[in-house]
């Protein structure tokens, strides 16, 4: 049953501030050493879909710096492969649209030029480790043009969304963008059937300014949608605070081997070589994520460390996230801080964000 895919990265959010200001949400740095969309590029990988398309955002440099010609995902091929598709500026401007129909309108020779039967339709700032092909075997013995993934979560209120209403044959009945208690949360993953997706843009082409997933809601007495529903981890980032949360999810032991310790289920990356780790002996690790190339002399708690920072002596980061190549100068004291590339932080300096408001310190700057 032949496969292709389509990313949708031509999205983000105002709440992230100096962290998307040259970069898209898809390519936000990861868990010490990935980006967000090197888990949306490999699930679709390791089902063996070669021909994958990736719908880019105008500011999309960092992204495209990133994933290359698909290199990593064994994307770089002659038949089929990666494919860049801009999206609309648009796109960017409507917060919690991920299948925007006027960026699948221009990404529409994907569809016409392909024999596949089947498209895998996905976001790109989920951390998860979501295995496909049992999704397409679903998918084609349900003979349903549409099957949506979705998580079952036991505190709805936490999560920005769609949520499904499933009847007890695994039917989408309603779709809602508020649930409380126990929900069944969309997971910004479907598989269409190719010739009704090519349908699909000429019913609803004229509503180019509205979500898939808002027409199929509207749409629902119309359309028979099935259900898949995925029981591994799902870290959804939406905003600053899931975003520090779920990076702090990876020094849980189960966690961090369910997504990253599956020989049949790899993540790729961009491969970025650096010198091991070197721990001084004062240095005080506790619960982190520590990458290459990093200097530690001072005290780490509940955190992740990207490639290339330095830690002095005396300096405490604690509940944070430190990106590529930052120095945290002796004395300093940071609590609930994400500190982009370059970032340097003065000896004695302290800073201390909410738990659920965390402190955002913009790229190159020095505080």
């Amino acid at each position: 049953m032949k496969t292709i895919g389509l990313i949708s990265a031509n999205y983000g959010s105002d709440a992230f501030g100096a962290l998307l200001e040259n970069r898209t949400l898809a390519s936000l740095p990861y868990g010490g050493r990935y980006r967000l969309i090197d888990f949306a590029l490999s699930n679709m990988a390791n089902a063996g879909i070669t021909t994958v398309g990736v719908i880019a955002p105008v500011n999309s440099g960092s992204l495209i710096d990133h994933i290359g010609v698909g290199n990593p995902w064994s994307l770089g091929r002659k038949k089929g492969g990666l494919f860049i598709m801009p999206g609309s500026v648009y796109g960017m401007q409507r917060w919690g649209s991920r299948f925007l129909m006027r960026d699948l309108l221009k990404c529409d020779k994907l569809f016409l030029k392909d024999d596949a039967e089947y498209v895998i339709m996905s976001g790109s700032s989920d951390v998860c480790n979501m295995d496909y092909e049992p999704l397409i075997k679903a998918h084609a013995a349900s003979g349903k043009p549409i099957t949506m993934v979705y998580k079952k979560v036991p505190r709805g209120e936490e999560f920005q969304g769609y949520f499904l209403e499933i009847n007890e044959y695994g039917e989408v009945t309603w779709i809602n963008k508020e649930s409380y208690g126990w929900s069944n949360y969309f997971a910004d993953t479907f598989i269409i059937s190719r010739k009704y997706m090519i349908d699909f843009m000429g019913w609803y082409g004229s509503l180019e300014y509205m979500d898939m997933i808002e027409i199929i809601s509207n749409n629902m007495q119309t359309m028979d949608i099935g259900t898949y529903e995925f029981k591994g981890y799902l870290g959804k980032i939406k905003n600053p605070w899931e975003f520090l949360k779920v990076n702090q999810a990876m020094t849980d032991y189960d966690i961090r081997n369910e997504v990253f310790c599956n020989p049949e289920r790899l993540i790729y990356t961009k491969a970025q070589d650096e010198a091991p780790v070197f721990h001084y002996p004062e240095a005080d690790v506790r619960n982190s994520v520590i990458s290459a190339g990093c200097r530690i002399e001072g005290r780490v708690e509940n955190s992740v460390i990207f490639r290339s920072c330095h830690i002095a002596k005396g300096a405490v980061v604690r509940n944070s996230v430190i990106m590529m190549h930052g120095t945290i100068g002796e004395g300093a004291v940071l609590d609930n801080v994400i500190a982009d590339k370059y970032v340097t932080i003065n000896p004695g300096v302290k800073i201390y964000g909410g738990e659920r408001e965390p402190v955002i310190i913009g790229k190159d700057a020095t505080i």
